[in-house]
């Protein structure tokens, strides 16, 4: 290239850059978010869930292009195959999660322990790696989505285990970002003051570290194998991250419906209680057909059932308790995701989990659209709504915590983004069931999960028509995540009220 040509493409690029910063600057202006309403730690709790709603787009994106490609294999055939796309939808999901509960962590840290927060500059760099590296993960999964399983492949490109896809590098830094997590929580509560809430949250910090390293070592026994996998599956998502949902449930029932401690705190011990049971024992429904003993079959069908039921019974207290005073609040948006969150929780995680999990089902429809039923709505009840409900939390806030009761300008808006998303998670996790239900009878029952009987259902009218419906209800999801945006964005600019004290 000449050097005029060279000077034309710097002149272009940076024309570029200056019409983007001007753009920036103006989207933030119209944004009308002062930063200086929040503490340091709250405005690295703000980056984490401002992350979070990204990935959340991402995991919409990505689920509504594998629904599309059940209906029509053919699209994007070889561009982005369906294996891509729900492994970056799952991963997604994962991932938006940790960061939002990252960021409510550190959104309520300085408030319990009654100090600023040690180690912040340690943890704003491990947001920044750790952005950078989910970034360039994804980007190389879009990328290259097919090479040899070797040891280069395991370490730089995808570790090839279902759900947890990361490259050992990847591993490794989430591993060191938690660890530096776990610091700036424990020195924080170790300067200013503990309580039933910090101790919880400092146990739970140890086990969310350590169980991960469980997913990232291989055996050459395949039953050995799956046996340690499932404990990050199991064990890091769905008992460490119950307990860590504990914890900022106990704490926003306190703030927002002005709770009693006593009453939250006694609820989280029944939950760490539970947890050893519902948790670790009820870990072995993932044990059935993977050639473990045989006792694991009532053991892990019985304890699978109980993980929800401490979370659902502290905000029925609390909500009991709330009444007592009026049932007064400060944020009607977080509350009404916190109800959300605990109907939620024990519909998805309990009442689907239990239908599934007990072995003389699980036989046959273990591996079908069932799972996946049982999966959107206990991922969504459990842990997406009390992400959303501290997204309200934070904006509320950020806008110089402003009034967030009844009689706020454009009140529809969070409440129909509520009624959407919910209906949409509820209307997938329906048609899945009945996508389920058919494999299990055509597929398992008559079929004898035999090629021919997996075929046979996969192109059955009731299956088909199950999952065209469940893109549509996907739709219906996307529809109330834009306008959850459009809320978050928009919610409190022109109030000037102060928020409701509650005592």
């Amino acid at each position: 290239m000449s050097t005029e040509g060279s000077e034309a493409v710097i002149q272009h690029t940076s024309g570029w850059l200056d019409k983007a910063r001007t753009q920036w600057q103006n989207f933030n202006t119209w944004l009308e978010l002062d930063s200086s309403h929040l503490s340091p730690g709250r405005q690295l709790s703000v980056k984490y869930f401002t992350v979070a709603v990204i990935l959340f787009f991402a995991q919409i994106l990505f689920g509504l292009l594998a629904a599309t490609q059940f209906l029509a294999p053919g699209f994007l055939y070889e561009i982005l195959d369906f294996s891509v796309n729900r492994m970056v939808h799952i991963n997604a999901m994962v991932v938006w999660m940790l960061y939002g509960f990252i960021g409510c962590v550190y959104w309520l840290l300085e408030e319990e322990s009654g100090t600023e927060i040690v180690g912040l500059k340690l943890g704003n760099i491990a947001f920044w790696v750790l952005t950078s590296a989910v970034t360039l993960v994804v980007l190389v999964y879009l990328l290259v989505q097919i090479g040899p399983g070797k040891d280069s492949s395991l370490w730089l490109i995808n570790e090839g285990r279902e759900y947890i896809e990361a490259p050992r590098w990847a591993d490794i830094g989430i591993v060191v970002v938690i660890l530096i997590f776990f610091y700036n929580v424990v020195a924080t509560f170790s300067k200013g003051k503990w309580s039933g809430i910090a101790g919880v949250l400092t146990l739970d910090l140890i086990a969310l570290a350590g169980l991960y390293v469980a997913g990232m070592f291989y055996m050459t026994n395949i039953t050995h194998d799956q046996y340690w996998w499932w404990w990050v599956i199991h064990l890091w998502v769905e008992a460490t991250w119950e307990v860590l949902v504990g914890v900022i449930m106990a704490w926003s029932l306190m703030k927002l419906l002005g709770v009693k401690r006593k009453i939250v705190e006694i609820w989280l011990y029944i939950e760490v209680a539970l947890m050893f049971g519902s948790g670790i024992l009820g870990l072995g429904h993932h044990y059935f057909w993977i050639g473990t003993p045989e006792y694991w079959l009532t053991i892990g069908g019985f304890f699978s059932a109980l993980e929800p039921i401490p979370l659902v019974a502290m905000v029925v207290h609390a909500l009991y308790d709330a009444g007592t005073h009026s049932f007064k609040n400060s944020n009607h948006p977080a509350v009404a995701w916190i109800i959300a969150q605990a109907f939620g929780n024990f519909f998805g995680a309990g009442v689907w989990g239990f239908m599934h999990t007990l072995p003389q089902i699980n036989l046959y429809t273990h591996g079908t659209q069932w799972s996946a039923s049982h999966g959107h709505l206990a991922f969504f009840g459990a842990y997406a709504t009390i992400n959303i409900a501290f997204f309200y939390l934070a904006i509320q806030h950020w806008r110089g915590n402003v009034w967030m009761g009844g009689g706020m300008v454009n009140n529809w808006r969070w409440k129909w983004a509520l009624g959407l998303l919910n209906a949409g998670v509820l209307g997938m996790t329906i048609a899945l069931l009945i996508a389920g239900y058919e494999q299990s009878f055509i597929e398992r029952a008559v079929g004898g999960s035999t090629w021919g009987g997996y075929f046979d259902a996969q192109n059955h009218p009731a299956f088909v028509s199950a999952m065209a419906w469940r893109l549509f209800f996907g739709l219906v999801t996307a529809a109330g995540f834009v306008l959850l945006v459009w809320d978050l964005m928009t919610i409190g600019k022109t109030e000037t009220r102060k928020a409701q004290v509650i005592e």
